[in-house]
């Protein structure tokens, strides 16, 4: 009976599973409290979460990983419609191939946008300045620009019959748009709180 005791007492202070500190804890609670200010707070903190010892409690950090969120998936969707593009000309539908490679081209044009922003916060510098201030108002112009972009993709497909490949880059360009307009209210966020 005694192996068995020194077995439970052993399982109980050295198998137990390491519960998060505090200081995980309170990374995920400022990226759940931050997200709350952008239109897609549950896919905010989804695609962010996984990111906390890099975030901590850092806004300029917090913004600055979902604009590269952002631009991931972006250019995740720019190979996706470029080899959906390919095949489609091989289709007999003229509006489909038209909106895939117009949709090319605006996502094409959010990438840039995007990196132009990532590359600005990257070197933005301290809050409360005329240099920040002109920084920020470039990287809020950019992922707006950006989202423009993105909204133009899926535009292109309303005169599209309905189908899988409608659908399926529909799908995607939404996400990315909601996953960009996160981003730039992420980026506001911190420009309010810079300023002041």
């Amino acid at each position: 009976m005694k192996p068995l005791l020194s077995f439970l007492f052993l399982s109980f202070f050295f198998l137990r599973p390491i519960a998060a500190g505090p200081t995980a804890a309170n990374d995920t609670d400022f990226i759940r409290a931050s997200c709350s200010v952008t239109l897609y707070p549950h896919l905010c903190y989804s695609s962010l979460s996984g990111y906390a010892d890099a975030i901590q409690q850092d806004p300029a950090r917090l913004a600055r990983i979902a604009i590269g969120v952002s631009l991931s998936k972006t250019r995740h969707i720019v190979a996706y419609v470029s080899n959906l593009t390919r095949e489609a000309e091989y289709r007999a539908d003229p509006r489909a191939t038209s909106a895939l490679r117009d949709c090319v081209l605006n996502m094409d044009d959010a990438v840039d946008e995007i990196d132009s922003s990532l590359n600005e916060m990257r070197g933005l510098v301290v809050p409360v300045s005329e240099s920040f201030r002109f920084q920020i108002g470039n990287v809020q112009t950019w992922m707006s620009a950006a989202l423009t972009d993105e909204e133009t993709c899926t535009d292109g497909f309303e005169d599209v019959a309905e189908g899988p490949l409608k659908t399926a880059v529909c799908k995607r360009a939404v996400k990315v748009k909601k996953l960009t307009s996160n981003a730039l209210a992420l980026v506001n966020s911190y420009a309010q709180k810079g300023a002041n």
